[in-house]
Formats: C-alpha cells, structure tokens, sequence
C-alpha cells in the first residue's frame, strides 16, 4: 500500500465511523423529544423512562461523534494539505458555523441532561428540540462543504488561482440542497430502523415489554416515514447528478454507450476493458427517464469521458446497487407497517413483525455506508470536482501507510468501547425501568 492509497483509505475509514455517530446524533434528539412531549402530554411514567433512557444514549453518540468528528478535521489538513491551502478560506464557512452549531448542542445537552427537576418542564423539553435542531444544522453544514466538493461555486480559477472568493455561494451551491435531504432522511431511516430494531429485539425477549414497546413504536414511525420519503429525495439527487456529474451518473449505472432510450440497469458485472456490462436486467428507456424526466432524452454514457477522468465503475455500481436495493427494502417494510397500522392493527402484536425489525437493524447503515461510497468514489479521480485532482492533494509526508494502521486500532477501540457502552445501557434500561 503507497502513502496516497493509505491516505485515502484512512479518509475512508474515518468518514465510515463518523457517519454513523454523526446520523444517530442528528436524529436521536428528536425521538427523545417526541417520547417527553408525549409524558408531558399524558403523564405516563414509561414514556418518561423511554426518555432518559434515549438521552443517555444521545450522550454517548454525542461523545463519540464529537471525538471521530475533530479527528477528521485534523485528517483534512494533515493528508490534503494542498487541498485545504486552497479550499479552506471557500469553503470554511459551514465548517465554522458547524462549530458554533456543535456549541450550542453541547450547552442543550448540558441543560437536558441535568435539568430534571430543576427547570420549568416545557424549557426542559425544548432544550432537548436545541439539542436536536442544533444536531441537524451541524449535519447539514458538513454536507454543504461536502456538496462543495461535488460542485465548485463562489470562486473563478484563473490560470491556476483561485479569485473572487464568495463564501455564500460556496456554501449554497448547486448540489447542497440535494445532498442535505437525501443525508437527512437517510439518517432518520438508518436510525429509525436501528432503534425500532432495537426494542423489537428486546420485546422478542420478553425484556421490559411495556417499556420497548412504546420507544419501538416512536422509533418505527420515524423510521418508516423516512424510507417512503427517501426514494423522492433519490430522484432529485439523481437528476442533479445527470445535471453537474454526467460521469458519476454513468458509473452508477454502468452505462457505457451514450444512447437514446438509456436501460436501467439492475445487476451486472461491470467489465471496463471492453465497456460493457455482463448478466444485467434491463429496463429500457427507465434511466432516461430518471436522469431526465423523458423515456427518449440520451443519457451519456462513459464512452464520452477519457479513461482518466472516469471514477473506478465497479465500486461505484455495486455500491449504488446496494444503496438502492436496501433502500427498496426499507421502503417495502415501511409500507407493510403503516398499512398494518391502518388496517390490521392485531398485527403490531405479532413476533414476526418484530422479527423483521430486528432484522433490518443494520440494514440503513448499510445502506447509508453505500451511499457515501457513491458519494466520494464516484467524484473520482477529483477532491475538487474538475479542477484539483486528488492524487495532486496528498500530503507528501512519508509513512502515512503507518499512520491509517494506528487509526485503525483506534477506530476498532473505539467501536468496542461504544457497543459495551450501549449494551450495559440497554441492560440497565431492564432493571431501571421495568413497570411490567
């Protein structure tokens, strides 16, 4: 392994770690405070105990995602210090708002976590829809830097300088709109679907039934709006794309010759010596329609773009595919569980509707781990799309290779102490919580 490949895979495993303590953190609070709205509303006591119980976990998903979070901000100037020489003063906008947004998290959290019985309870509770929104904002500052990567704005290059440097417009560019939403609902169904998966496990278990009963129910609705709203989010991200990033549209489908009537492909071995794709399903004229909004309008294909500008076509597809094909899963479970909702409430009951819960657990990280894939493999071979390479970016610091094996231990650490972590919590939530 060469020092740019290690780099580059130690990016990767940062930004995989910190997705998923960053996702939970984004939405966690909100399901936090919908639970004590419901025991302000109600008066029932389990729905206060569902609270506490989630505003520990919230915590330690905060901890940890403020740790992997800062570490990547150190990563960005230590491996891509030609890339931040020249983007940091565009693009540092949202990444400095980010930190005034992690602040007043931090100071919510503090308020929430040690305000019980001790403030008026609608301040209380509002302190914990802080913790939330601020969460959110975070979230979607980071994809707005993120989308900046995809889509360069608020600046001309001139002979190799960057000129007329506009803060605002890098910040609002052409794919923050679309990435944010597509981020925000993939991480209510990513959670939504871990933690219903969650306390559908515990009730299989005969474990406090009551008690992970209600947070199963709260958690499951979210998750399940999100997965129906999440394909109409895909569609807007994929048109964009077809718009700003025609090469990354054609490595996501595999689409090699530009043509009329584009297939949708499903499946497939992508093979790049000889552009094509073997043992696909295709839809005919489905990718035009998707990318275009019309069964005719020609989709370009990879054949268009010089072999050294094209992402690598196989991970990019197989990641694709993935993210679709689980999204597509999560979509189906979403509308069993509101039709079961609807029509056929004796169902909620059942042990094989939990069972399916329990199963889609780490279905949406998956998915949400994919879709990041397609994100920055897809912009390949550029860190800044058309214009900086990010072979031209890497620190020329030898002995990086040495540097992604320690982060690595780190991360693995750090994942271990996080699961024993929420583990002990959710044995406690048995003996502290049980009304049963």
């Amino acid at each position: 392994m060469d020092d740019f490949i290690a780099a580059r895979s130690q990016m990767a495993l940062s930004l995989g770690f910190h997705i998923i303590f960053s996702c939970i953190g984004m939405i966690m609070p909100f399901f936090m405070a919908v639970s004590h709205f419901k025991w302000l509303k109600t008066g029932n006591i389990v729905y206060r105990n569902v609270t506490r119980a989630w505003s520990r976990g919230v915590a330690i998903f905060f901890a940890t995602g403020a740790v992997s979070g800062t570490v990547l901000s150190f990563e960005l100037g230590l491996l891509w210090p030609e890339f931040m020489k020249h983007a940091g003063p565009i693009f540092g906008m949202p990444f400095s708002l980010e930190g005034t947004a992690f602040f007043i998290e931090a100071i919510a959290l503090g308020f929430y976590l040690y305000g019980w019985n001790k403030f008026n309870k609608w301040f209380h509770w509002f302190t914990g829809v802080i913790v939330g929104v601020s969460g959110l904002a975070s979230g979607i500052l980071v994809v707005a830097a993120n989308a900046w990567m995809n889509s360069p704005a608020g600046f001309d290059y001139v002979n190799g300088q960057y000129l007329n440097i506009d803060p605002i417009a890098a910040m609002f560019n052409d794919a923050w709109f679309s990435q944010a939403l597509h981020m925000i609902l993939a991480a209510l169904t990513a959670t939504g679907f871990a933690v219903a998966g969650v306390h559908a496990l515990m009730i299989l278990k005969r474990k406090n039934v009551l008690f992970h009963t209600k947070a199963f129910r709260i958690a499951a609705v979210f998750a399940c709006a999100g997965a129906i709203l999440q394909p109409l989010s895909g569609d807007i991200s994929a048109k964009d794309v077809a718009k700003r990033q025609p090469v990354k549209l054609a490595a996501m489908e595999a689409h090699f010759k530009t043509e009329e009537k584009a297939a949708l492909i499903l499946g497939g071995i992508p093979d790049e010596q000889n552009d094509t794709v073997h043992y696909a399903l295709k839809i005919p004229g489905a990718l035009s329609f998707l990318a275009h909004g019309n069964f005719k309008t020609p989709v370009t294909g990879l054949e268009a773009f010089p072999k050294d500008v094209r992402p690598p076509v196989a991970i990019t597809h197989y990641a694709f595919q993935l993210m679709v094909g689980l999204g597509m899963l999560m979509l189906l479970i979403a509308v069993f569980y509101f039709f079961t909702l609807w029509r056929k409430k004796k169902w909620l009951e059942k042990r094989w509707l939990l069972k399916l819960f329990a199963a889609a657990i780490p279905v949406g990280f998956i998915a949400v781990e994919a879709g990041w894939t397609v994100t920055e493999v897809g912009r390949q071979p550029w860190i800044i799309y058309g214009i900086m390479r990010t072979r031209d970016a890497v620190t020329p610091m030898p002995g990086i290779v040495y540097s992604f094996y320690i982060f690595t231990a780190v991360y693995v650490s750090l994942s271990v102490v996080v699961v024993a972590l929420l583990y002990r919590q959710v044995r406690m939530v048995g003996k502290l919580y049980d009304v049963s």
